[in-house]
């Protein structure tokens, strides 16, 4: 299973955009927050169950995704197009990228669930095996993958060099972001796979 991270996890931050409006968001960074929850289970306390604990933290991710689409789109808006996008090639581009990463986010939600992609491994909420079926069989990753692809996809329709700079940002933050939760992902798989063979 994709470790998720839901490209929803981090913000673009507003420095780099040039627009204000989410000003002070970027720093927010909710895999701390389940990482601590890791640790000390103490939301999953609080709200009587690990399941509505995911659910609350997944409630608070989506509507932060909603907000950085907003100031993705509104820091295009902003700034001048480029005259070198601004045409119908480019366009129809940037809608089949749009179009191929809808794709996978939406069959990653699918495959994965709700709490697969908010987070549900940090709360203890783990699926029998890691998913391996689509998208997950053509690409790894696929839910951060097609988030790349719609903003880039936006960018282009829009011919925004802001965008394009945004988007290049944006997978940089993946990237990193890969690098710390793969292995986490793969190592609780790891414990679980390992504790159901001495039950065996």
């Amino acid at each position: 299973m994709e470790e998720n991270t839901s490209p929803a996890t981090t913000l673009i931050s507003s420095s780099v955009a040039g627009y204000d409006c989410c000003g002070g968001l970027g720093n927010i960074d909710l895999r701390k927050v389940a990482r601590w929850e890791q640790r000390t289970r103490k939301l999953s306390r609080a709200f009587g169950s690990p399941h509505l604990a995911c659910y609350a933290l997944g409630g608070i991710i989506l509507l932060l995704n909603i907000l950085r689409s907003h100031c993705f789109t509104q820091a295009m808006m902003s700034q001048p197009k480029m005259e070198g996008l601004d045409n119908h090639t480019t366009y129809f581009l940037g809608l089949a990228l749009l179009g191929w990463g809808l794709v996978f986010v939406l069959s990653s939600f699918y495959a994965l669930g709700f709490t697969g992609t908010f987070l549900g491994d940090y709360f203890g909420i783990l699926k029998e095996s890691r998913v391996t079926t689509f998208p997950f069989s053509v690409l790894d990753n696929p839910m951060y993958w097609g988030s790349t692809a719609n903003y880039l996809g936006w960018a282009l329709m829009h011919a925004s060099p802001t965008g394009l700079l945004l988007t290049v940002l944006v997978a940089l933050v993946y990237v990193v972001a890969l690098l710390y939760e793969e292995p986490f992902t793969a190592e609780i798989y790891r414990r679980k796979a390992s504790r159901l063979h001495k039950r065996s």
